[in-house]
């Protein structure tokens, strides 16, 4: 049996084809979905409620006390301050180093690049470790400050090389015909460059920020002062004081059990999932562009 498409008749072949890429689509959106769904759900539900079923589709008793004594504690509010100071800060950082050295690097005519770029490579293969890196941020007095988790990412080689082949990748005779106007190479750079690589350094900052906004090992590293701990860290030793007081069986507001750990996760994620459709169009086309160029 055949079907037609535009006219054009099918294969019973090309249908259970397209029927098992559906089914496969739907299966895989599923699994994506349930995971978040599941959380929302279960940080909206009460203990009682968790406690009856497996699977939560909707809350059965509805509560808010998990959001709740997340609001009023004090350093909820402290570690989002300090975890926005080393996003906002950190990625602005990240993305003047990073498209300084992209844009250097992109210049085939510059004596060594190519042996600088390999440098720039070789890093991500071989680091420094984990106890050098530890001795270098405590002999430069960073211990329990921020400026110990925005310093030592301050380039990414990898979101480099994305700018890196995307400047190449530009028609050269953008930057000759600037030239020729009289810019600068630092005109150029401001005034032909980054307003043609928006999507590109989009693309990268995004990376940048959510690698900050979700960092955690260096806050444990790096970190031992309540004061100093991001969203992350205080997350994490909320979960821990959790788990404590509901194996203990004491009466503490603790004893919300799971839907107080994911109250905590929606808390930590819901800014980044805001953020992110603003720059779903400049993330596509920065992704598909500088992985292509160069």
């Amino acid at each position: 049996m055949k079907k037609e498409t535009n006219g054009i008749p099918r294969s019973k072949g090309s249908i259970i084809f397209d029927t098992c890429n559906i089914l496969f689509l739907c299966l895989l959106a599923f699994s994506t979905i349930y995971p978040f769904w599941d959380t929302m759900i279960v940080s909206f539900s009460s203990l009682k409620s968790y406690l009856a079923s497996s699977v939560h589709l909707w809350p059965s008793e509805w509560s808010f006390e998990g959001y709740a004594y997340m609001f009023s504690n004090p350093m909820l509010w402290r570690s989002y301050a300090n975890t926005l100071f080393i996003t906002v800060v950190g990625t602005l950082i990240n993305m003047i180093i990073t498209i300084m050295t992209s844009y250097v690097l992109s210049k085939n005519h510059l004596r060594g690049h190519r042996l600088l770029t390999f440098l720039c490579v070789f890093t991500m293969m071989f680091s420094g470790g984990i106890i050098p890196t530890y001795m270098v941020i405590k002999d430069v007095k960073l211990i329990n400050s921020t400026w110990a988790m925005i310093i030592p990412t301050a380039i990414n080689t990898y979101n480099m090389i994305i700018l890196r082949n995307f400047f190449s990748g530009m028609p050269k005779e953008l930057e000759e015909s600037a030239t020729l106007d009289g810019c600068t190479e630092v005109g150029v750079l401001f005034r032909i460059v980054l307003p043609v690589s928006i999507p590109a350094i989009t693309t990268v900052t995004l990376f940048y920020a959510v690698d900050h906004w979700n960092d955690f090992f260096s806050a444990i590293m790096y970190i031992t002062n309540q004061k100093s701990w991001p969203l992350q860290l205080f997350l994490r030793s909320m979960l821990y004081e959790n788990e404590a007081a509901y194996q203990s069986g004491g009466e503490s507001l603790y004893l919300l059990g799971q839907p107080m750990k994911m109250a905590a996760v929606m808390l930590a994620i819901i800014p980044i999932m805001c953020a992110y459709p603003f720059f779903q169009k400049y993330f596509t086309k920065g992704v598909m562009t500088g992985a292509l160029k160069g």
